[in-house]
This record gives structure tokens, C-alpha cells and sequence, in this order.
């Protein structure tokens, strides 16, 4: 029984970790769905499972992500953003003061809304001041990263491993852990970006721009009408080859995409035809009575000339697999989608038939009510500037300055706990009404709890079944003859390939297991082989999928894979290299 425990186990990680590389589906349902198999086979019990959404780590990260989300509603950052970027008169020294800017506030921020507060103004800067945003995306969100190992609070990695450091009742890992290795591999990694990393980030334009300088040019599907007279004739014959300021991209039909389009294609009723070109000419060729048709939605967007938003779909976005049809984005969002990019690249075919997924970028039509109803929805993040309102509640916002800055002191000092530090600040959040009921519900990320507890159950599993000690005999047979260094390196690389296709949090849930083991049956110290899996399982730099960061500014940024590889190649050699030479100096890892 035990090796089929231990073998049903490994499946059950295998399987994840091919859904969560493959995409094959969310990575929320990925987990939950590994944990229900390990219940149904009573691998592990409900007891064990209900036992995570009590976990001290788990509901910190919750604070903390509701408090960053009041930080949000109730304080101008826009304001602060201009006055501290104000002497910024060069792309080096915006580079420069905007990373260190928000690698320090990662240190205590949760880095989503971070780099969500940050991304519109890093983008807008760019246009304003004649810079790619692809040359400041990608450092954002690496500094954010960077910024989150300084603090056992800066990044939910850190807050998991001492999540599962609890369950094993190992000494959990402090501030003095983080604050000194955190330090160096943020300035180093800074520095090594503005001076470098830099030169090999591509100058992708910035489409926004482009769209304004032919505001009007963009795809247009439409459909041939059941009395038009292009009925059974050929593209050639119908006149659609030579249009004015008009060009015939494709022809939809059926699941069928037909691209180039001959001069000989015959035309068919429903037939889908999609156009490019200058949007006047385009509603000109609409209204010469050819017998086409176009939703009227889509029509009246495109004759009020609505304005055009650049948004990009978050991780935690419930759009994300999604086709669009099936949506119902008109209505939910009152507005349309005029093209889908992907890598840089607009798709192909029917825009209905599309599926959304993490990262892409959508350019639309919108109408008035469209902010509105994407704030109530939290679909998408909005790359053009929207400065939101502040409620005029001046007292009441410099009570509550005055209680976070007091809590923090506090937290800073020893004197409070930080669980109980924060359960303090969001409660005033509360009572002072500066975040309601409604304002929890629409900032919980269910997704993300969801993931956060899985990955504790299926570690503890890991633990319990004696799969980790599989794992832990193969690598220690392997490294033995390299001694401990050989062992922190091994740990460290396989971490760091780990996260840079899975979540961080699944990474730690699978690294710590092998970690312990190893630790208990060589009886060492772990602490050092601990402290590299929270830097190893944060370094996100070499995929887009490595860290939800990475993936909001994907598509505002017009990157690819290649990008990410690019740049985080050398920067995490150069990361694991003062990780693991300071882990070996501050730990006297013989």
C-alpha cells in the first residue's frame, strides 16, 4: 500500500506540473483537482485539507493583499508617482529610481498590486518621454521579484516556505534571513539591469501610439447577408480586390479560414469577411448596399467612433481560457474587442472563436460605462492612464496613516506579531470605511487561496507518503561526492527550473519536501538549504509563465519568450552566484 501511495503521489505531481507547463487548464483547477484525487485515495485527510485555510502564512498573505488593494482605493498614488519621479529626466534615471522605488516597496507590498498600481504610469511615462515601455516592463515586474526577497513579507514564496517550515515544526526562517541576501541580490540585480540588461530588451512599438496615428485603421469583421448581391460570385467579380484605402485580410467559413483570399474564392451566404484598412472607407463599404452585415453592436461602436483602450488579462483573470463568444463581453464590459495580440502577433480568424488567455493584449472599443463595469468585474488591467477618484475622506485617511505607520513600528520592533499587526490595519481599514464589504469580495483572490492551500496539502503529502525521500535518495546519490555545497547547488538549480514554468508556490511545495528529508537523514542544519529554495523559487526571470508579475506586463510590453530568456539568463547566473557563495559564507556550509 505504501508504494502505491508513494507512486499515486508522484502522478499526482507529474500531472500538475505537465497541466500548469501545458496550460491544459487553470492553475487553480490544476491543484484542486491533484488535492481531490488525494483525498478520494485517502492519501491525505479532510482534517488535513480543511487545516490549510486556518494556516497563519496563508491568511497573512490574504491581509496583505486586502490592505494593498485599500492602499489602492484610498490614496492618491499617481501624486506620488509624480513628485517622485519628477527629477527622472532621462530613460537611465527613470530606469534606475523606479526600480530601486518599487524593489522597496515590494519589500513589505504584496508584488501583484504593485506592479498593477505601477504598470499605467511606467507605460504612460514611456510614451511621454519618447521610450519604448518594452525597454521598462520587464524590469518593473524583475524589480518587484528582486525587491520581494528582502523581507520575510515582500513575496508570498517566502510566507508558504515558512508555512510549511511550521507544519514540520522546523525554526521558521526571520527577517535577518532575508534582509541581508535580499539587499544584495536587489542592488546587484538593479545594477546589473540598468548597466546591461537593458541593451538586450527589444524596442517593440508601442501600439497604442501606432493605433493614434491612424485612429481609424483596424480589422473589421463582416458578414455577406442572405440578399447580398455578392451571393456565388468571385472575390474578383464583387470588386473586394482592388477597394479604396480597404483591404481583404480573410474569409471565415465555417471553422474554415481561407488566407490570402484568392480573386476566384465564390462567395457564400455567412460567410465571414474580415477587412483592414482606414475605418471611414471601411463604414463607406458598408453602406454601399453590397449585402454586408455586421453585428449592430460592432456597427455602432464603429460609427460613434468610441475611445480605444489598451487592456491586458491578468493571472487571476476569470477571462483566461475562455473563447470569446462565450464571454458575453459586449454586455458585460459595453465594449468590443477589436483585435487580439499574442506575442506581438495579431491572431488569425474569427474573433469569436479566439481563446483568451494570460497575457494577451485586446484593444478595444469602448463605451462610457466600460471602466465602470471593469472595476465591479476585475477582469482586466487597463494599460492607458486612468486616474482613479479618491473619496474626500481626508480625515479619516490620516487617522489611518497614522495607525499603519504606528502597526509597522511596531511589527519593525519585535513588539507585535506580524499576523496580528496586519489582522490590525485591515480591521481599521474597515471600521474607518475606507473598505467595505464589497471591496473584500471583489479583491479576494479565491484563485490564488486556492492554489496556496493545495500546495501545503500536496507538500504535506509528499512528506507523509515517503515520496520526497524517493526524491531526496536519487538527488543525494547523485551529489553525495560534492558534499553539502554540491547538495545547496543541486537544490537550488532544480527550484529555479521548477519556478520558472510553475508557480513559486508550487515549486516551494515541491523543493521543501526533498529539502527536509534530506536534511533529517544526513542530520545538518537546513536552514541554509532552506534559505535557497525561498531565493531559488523566486527567481522568476526566465519565462513569462515563472511569475504572475511577468505575465501582466507580457502583452502591454509586446514581448515573447525569447525576451524573458534574454535578459534573465545572465541575471539569474549572476542571482544564483551571490545566493549561493553569501548562503555558504553567512552559514559555514562545509
Amino acid at each position: 500500500m505504501a508504494e502505491f501511495h508513494q507512486l499515486l503521489t508522484l502522478t499526482v505531481l507529474l500531472l500538475i506540473i505537465i497541466s500548469l507547463f501545458k496550460g491544459f487548464l487553470d492553475p487553480a483547477i490544476t491543484f484542486l483537482s491533484g488535492t481531490v484525487l488525494l483525498l478520494v485515495f485517502q492519501i491525505i485527510t479532510p482534517e488535513q485539507f480543511l487545516s490549510g485555510f486556518s494556516n497563519k502564512q496563508i491568511l497573512t498573505i490574504v491581509l496583505l493583499i486586502l490592505i494593498s488593494a485599500g492602499l489602492r482605493k484610498n490614496f492618491n498614488i499617481s501624486v506620488l508617482f509624480d513628485r517622485l519621479f519628477s527629477r527622472a529626466t532621462t530613460p537611465r534615471s527613470f530606469l534606475f529610481v523606479m526600480m530601486s522605488f518599487v524593489a522597496g516597496c515590494s519589500a513589505f507590498i504584496n508584488n501583484t498590486p504593485m506592479v498593477a498600481m505601477m504598470t499605467p504610469y511606467v507605460y504612460d511615462w514611456g510614451k511621454r518621454n519618447g521610450v519604448y515601455p518594452s525597454k521598462l516592463l520587464i524590469p518593473l515586474s524583475y524589480a518587484t521579484i528582486l525587491g520581494g526577497m528582502i523581507t520575510v513579507v515582500g513575496t508570498s514564496t517566502n510566507l508558504v516556505l515558512n508555512g510549511f517550515l511550521e507544519q514540520s515544526n522546523e525554526v521558521l526562517l526571520n527577517y535577518s534571513d532575508f534582509l541581508y541576501l535580499g539587499l544584495l541580490v536587489t542592488i546587484s540585480g538593479v545594477l546589473f539591469i540598468l548597466v546591461i540588461g537593458s541593451r538586450l530588451l527589444p524596442e517593440n512599438k508601442d501600439r497604442i501610439e501606432m493605433l493614434k496615428k491612424k485612429p481609424r485603421e483596424y480589422l473589421v469583421e463582416t458578414r455577406i447577408g442572405k440578399n447580398s448581391p455578392l451571393l456565388n460570385k468571385t472575390v474578383g467579380d464583387g470588386g473586394l480586390r482592388n477597394l479604396n484605402g480597404v483591404y481583404l485580410v480573410e474569409l471565415v467559413r465555417g471553422e474554415d479560414i481561407i488566407s490570402p483570399v484568392g480573386p476566384n474564392e465564390k462567395l457564400k451566404v455567412n460567410d465571414r469577411l474580415i477587412f483592414a484598412g482606414d475605418t471611414e472607407k471601411i463604414v463607406d463599404l458598408l453602406s454601399e448596399d453590397k449585402g454586408f452585415y455586421v453585428p449592430k453592436a460592432d456597427s455602432h461602436l464603429i460609427q460613434n467612433n468610441l475611445d480605444i483602450t489598451e487592456v491586458v488579462i491578468p493571472a487571476n483573470s476569470s477571462l483566461a481560457g475562455l473563447l470569446v463568444k462565450d464571454t458575453d463581453f459586449r454586455s458585460k464590459y459595453n465594449a468590443a474587442i477589436i483585435a487580439i495580440h499574442r506575442n506581438g502577433e495579431k491572431l488569425s480568424g474569427k474573433i469569436g472563436n479566439m481563446r483568451l488567455t494570460v497575457g494577451d493584449l485586446l484593444l478595444l472599443s469602448v463605451g462610457k460605462d466600460f471602466h465602470k463595469q471593469n472595476e465591479r468585474l476585475k477582469g482586466l488591467y487597463e494599460i492607458s492612464k486612468v486616474r482613479e477618484s479618491i473619496p474626500d475622506n481626508k480625515l479619516k485617511r490620516n487617522i489611518f496613516k497614522v495607525i499603519i505607520l504606528s502597526i509597522i513600528a511596531l511589527i519593525l520592533g519585535g513588539i507585535l506579531e506580524l499576523f496580528l499587526g496586519l489582522l490590525i490595519i485591515f480591521t481599521s481599514l474597515v471600521i474607518l470605511g475606507l473598505f467595505s464589504v464589497d471591496d473584500v469580495r471583489k479583491e479576494l483572490d479565491f484563485n490564488l487561496i486556492t492554489i496556496l492551500v493545495c500546495a501545503l496539502v500536496l507538500g504535506e503529502a509528499l512528506i507523509e507518503t515517503g515520496t520526497a525521500e524517493l526524491f531526496s535518495n536519487g538527488l543525494f546519490s547523485v551529489l553525495k561526492p560534492t558534499g553539502n555545497l554540491g547538495l545547496l547547488i543541486g537544490l537550488f538549480v532544480l527550484t529555479i527550473l521548477l519556478t520558472s514554468f510553475i508557480t513559486n508556490a508550487a515549486a516551494v511545495s515541491i523543493a521543501f519536501p526533498i529539502a527536509y528529508t534530506l536534511c533529517q537523514d544526513l542530520g545538518i542544519d537546513g536552514k541554509p538549504f532552506y534559505v535557497a529554495i525561498a531565493f531559488g523559487a523566486s527567481a522568476a526571470f526566465l519565462t513569462p509563465m515563472g511569475y504572475q508579475t511577468n505575465l501582466m506586463v507580457y502583452g502591454p510590453g509586446g514581448y515573447n519568450f525569447r525576451d524573458y530568456f534574454r535578459l534573465g539568463l545572465p541575471l539569474t547566473v549572476l542571482y544564483s552566484a551571490v545566493c549561493i557563495v553569501f548562503i555558504v559564507l553567512r552559514y559555514n556550509l562545509n
